[in-house]
């Protein structure tokens, strides 16, 4: 018998702005989640967060359970979704951290000078001093008590190698970002063509028939239960963002008609950053 658990962590202040984004109003990044897959005794973690703080507490949440960790999942190359693997790995050594093969060098990649200093600038003095990144996951499937987990190639999402675990056994899919669910999508590192293949790693995620679908960025208390209604919904944020930015003629036309159509949705800047991304010359 396999449970799922998450753990969501709140919208965190960073340091950040926007074009059209009112200084006076601070910025956040958006409510995540990491998810514990678990059996009588073992379980798998699907990613480990980004700040220390949050990753003590996610190691909390974890040491509750009175389960063994054996494996720490990371759907993508995001630091976001990572950048919390020393804390985690400090409280459980016996676990191992693994992501698909082609998503290793693109973890590693955020480890560099340059992109990390970009994360340190979100959250001065917040990250782990030694970050690692995971290790290519050998094989198709992670065991857990003679149940398989399964990392799901699909492509693109916020960027591109992503993955989703798929469990089976409770019809369920641990999303990563390929889904959001009541927060706006990260489309900042996305064209037109890049939307496109989005939505076919949807259509993917849609052919799985999960019945519950947890995704990386939802708030807390998020209904997760309606996988199909997650989709759709995040199938139409991709077709009104991208019929946006063909309307409008600058960032403050995208920010504008998401804001009509998807307002209710979680950590406006995520949308501001991403607008002010279709149009650099506007910058």
């Amino acid at each position: 018998m396999l449970t799922i658990d998450v753990f969501t962590s709140d919208y965190k202040p960073i340091t950040a702005t926007a074009p059209g984004w009112d200084s006076g109003v601070g910025a956040t990044w958006p409510a995540s989640t990491a998810t514990l897959v678990h059996g009588r005794r073992e379980a798998v973690l699907v990613d480990a967060l980004i700040t220390v703080a949050e990753a003590h507490r996610l190691t909390d949440f974890v040491r509750a359970t009175g389960k063994v960790l054996t494996t720490v999942y990371v759907t993508h190359g995001h630091a976001d979704h990572f950048l919390g693997l020393p804390v985690v790995l400090e409280a459980f050594p016996e676990a191992e951290a693994v992501a698909l093969p082609e998503v290793v060098p693109h973890a590693e990649e955020q480890l560099t000078g340059p992109v990390l200093a970009y994360w340190e600038s979100l959250f001065p003095g917040a990250l782990p001093a030694r970050p690692v990144a995971p290790r290519a996951l050998t094989g198709d499937v992670i065991e857990l008590e003679g149940h398989q987990l399964r990392p799901v190639r699909v492509g693109q999402s916020d960027t591109d190698p992503s993955s989703v675990l798929h469990v089976p056994d409770l019809d369920a899919v641990v999303g990563g970002d390929v889904a959001y669910n009541g927060i706006h999508m990260w489309l900042a590192q996305t064209d037109t063509r890049a939307r496109e293949r989005w939505l076919g790693a949807l259509d993917m995620l849609e052919a799985l028939r999960p019945a519950r679908l947890v995704a990386g960025h939802q708030p807390p208390g998020a209904d997760d239960r309606d996988a199909a209604a997650v989709i759709a919904a995040s199938r139409r944020y991709l077709t009104d963002f991208e019929a946006a930015v063909e309307a409008g003629t600058s960032a403050r036309d995208v920010v504008r008609a998401m804001t009509r159509a998807h307002g209710d949705r979680g950590n406006p800047y995520t949308l501001y950053a991403s607008a002010a991304a279709q149009f650099p010359s506007q910058g």
